[in-house]
């Protein structure tokens, strides 16, 4: 099995990192590292003898947490930090068409479900509008439903 990055390696993780209920002292869902944070590999493995893993520590956190390949990048490649996070509620600027029939219109809200970093500092989404499929979405056609309330009112 070929090994993307090697003992020592300035990695940055790209999804965030949640407990699946293996992390000592954490529960289950808890978010262990944050999407865009940089660590260093300490060690490689395999997981079910098809999932390359990395003991990656994140000095910041002081934290050794197993993560995925397809979870990381090179620690000094480009970079662009979402704009929404898991759960977020979403809403389209534009409306999104499945076989020619619209099946979100323009100001519809959404969920995020998934986000995908992808090369070129490319971001997308999986989100769910009530009663569709769920749509991959560019972060440019999405703004955020809600903002925050003006304190001063």
């Amino acid at each position: 099995m070929d090994y993307l990055f090697s003992e020592g390696d300035k990695v940055r993780v790209i999804r965030n990192i949640r407990d699946d209920g293996t992390y000592p002292g954490a529960t289950r869902g808890e978010l262990l590292v944050k999407r865009g944070t940089i660590g260093y590999v300490q060690d490689t493995g395999t997981f079910l003898l098809d999932q390359i893993i990395y003991a990656v520590h994140f000095i910041e956190i002081n934290k050794v947490i197993g993560c995925r390949e397809e979870e990381l990048i090179e620690g000094d490649a480009l970079w662009a930090p979402s704009q929404f996070e898991f759960r977020d509620k979403v809403k389209a600027k534009m409306s999104f068409a499945l076989d020619d029939q619209i099946v979100v219109k323009k100001g519809d809200i959404g969920e995020i479900m998934k986000i995908w970093y992808l090369p070129e500092q490319h971001i997308e989404y999986n989100v769910y509008f009530e009663n569709q499929p769920m749509l991959r979405i560019p972060e440019s056609a999405l703004e955020l439903a809600y903002s925050h309330l003006n304190a001063t009112k």
